[in-house]
């Protein structure tokens, strides 16, 4: 027991900070109203997902039926939601880089191709991933995919599987999420059986065993006796690698939802998840969703400045000393241009331009892709008007930016992994994470 609560608190530990700032609350607002009427591509977009496959080729490509079939799911796709259960890591919460996971699988045996046309959702390689956006495509094992062929994993995901989970995606079955979030420790042992039953029906496999991923290094073999319909046994996976062609219980299906151990723990308040999530949690419930980025735009704030308190505030557009007057202002400013001690409310502003107190939240929402939040959370401190000092918040805004242009480029195909080159060591690799063994963009100037 105290082996599940350790593990559970630790899978806990950064899942708050991605509720408040991964998926924000106008991102929400604005796929929904877009998906409401019919726009599942501009839903899409306001979401941070890329499309990369033109969606009135696929009648003509793989057949009017599966178009059609695809078109409904595509219809019924909440974007935000997706986003929302995507895989993510520790310890920031980011989302997994460098995956594959299979939305949909469209099983036509009179289509050509290699294998079922699977609707995927990828996540960029580690050393693109700025923006923390997400593409959309259409896989089938062909070599001629040039997206694919980009990706570090093109390959659906044998661990990370949501056409079983389809109510992580589709607005038509969101409320399987109470049924099946599963009850008791952090895995959901109790779904186990059915789901493993579930995932042998969907691959054509008949009844046998299914390996269970428990931890990095831990794995279950879960098997059924007699007629099925008992509680399954369950004994550990030998290390000879014998279990390796076993199909593998999804990590979705093995673990209880993080929004329903959050809600358990008392961590957050239902009406604080995502709409689709808190109304299937609790049937009924007036969700306000995740907090908004901007909270008391414009308020003065205090500053102790020559034994008086003063206020610094926002005054057409830019941060500004509110109890000296101009010409004040002005001789304190030169005075401190020659190396002087500039007016304590002087200092208030120059610390805010430059390493303010709410960079830590503007941090967080840069890491999670959310740049129309934290430059409201800048405005919102330091006017629209500003111009930005040396420091770490300019910092934090150009290192972003510089990713942006990194993923720009990945998605272009200008950068990448060049087969040819000698990997890099350790802190070479442009952007944010470095992993070792992985080579550069080949063309970005990023440092």
């Amino acid at each position: 027991m105290l082996t599940h609560t350790a593990l559970g608190d630790s899978r806990l530990s950064f899942w708050p900070r991605v509720r408040e700032f991964a998926v924000p609350l106008p991102m929400i607002e604005s796929a929904t109203a877009r998906r409401l009427v019919g726009d599942w591509a501009g839903a899409c977009a306001a979401a941070g997902i890329d499309v990369d496959f033109p969606p009135r080729s696929v009648a003509r490509t793989h057949g009017s039926e599966l178009a059609a079939r695809l078109r409904a799911d595509l219809r019924h796709l909440a974007p935000d939601l997706l986003r929302w259960h995507m895989p993510r890591i520790a310890p920031d919460g980011l989302l997994r880089p460098g995956l594959t996971i299979s939305l949909a699988r469209y099983a036509d045996a009179g289509r050509d191709g290699p294998g079922p046309l699977h609707l995927v959702a990828r996540t960029a390689p580690a050393w693109a991933d700025s923006g923390q956006r997400i593409s959309l495509a259409l896989w089938d094992g062909s070599p001629a995919d040039a997206a694919a062929s980009r990706h570090p994993h093109p390959h659906p995901s044998r661990r990370f599987r949501l056409d079983l989970h389809r109510h992580l995606w589709d607005v038509r079955r969101t409320d399987e999420l109470r049924t099946r979030g599963g009850n008791g420790t952090p895995w959901g042992v109790d779904r186990w059986a059915a789901e493993a039953d579930l995932l042998l029906r969907a691959d054509g496999r008949p009844p046998g065993p299914v390996v269970v991923r428990v931890g990095a290094r831990q794995r279950l073999v879960l098997e059924r006796y007699g007629d099925g319909v008992g509680p399954p046994h369950v004994t550990p996976a030998p290390f000879d690698g014998s279990v390796s062609a076993l199909p593998v219980l999804p990590d979705a299906a093995t673990w209880v939802p993080p929004d329903v151990e959050l809600v358990r723990s008392g961590a957050i308040e239902v009406e604080r998840l995502h709409p689709l999530v808190a109304s299937a949690l609790a049937p009924g419930c007036s969700a306000t969703g995740p907090p908004p980025a901007v909270d008391g735009a414009g308020r003065p704030r205090p500053v102790q400045c020559r034994g008086a308190e003063h206020r610094i505030g926002l005054v057409e557009g830019t941060l500004t000393a509110l109890d000296h007057d101009p010409a004040e202002i002005r001789r304190e400013e030169l005075l401190a241009a020659l190396g002087g001690t500039p007016l304590p409310c002087l200092q208030a502003i120059d610390t805010a331009h430059r390493d303010p107190a709410c960079l830590t939240d503007v941090r967080e929402r840069l890491r999670h892709g959310d740049t129309a939040g934290a430059l409201a959370v800048v405005e919102n401190l330091l006017g629209p008007a500003a111009v930005l000092r040396d420091g770490a918040l300019r910092d934090e805004l150009e290192r972003a930016a510089q990713g942006r242009i990194t993923y720009g480029l990945y998605r272009a195909g200008l950068s990448g992994p060049a087969p040819e080159r000698v990997p890099p060591a350790r802190g070479h690799t442009p952007g944010r994470r470095t992993r070792p063994r992985r080579s550069g963009p080949r063309h970005s100037t990023l440092r």
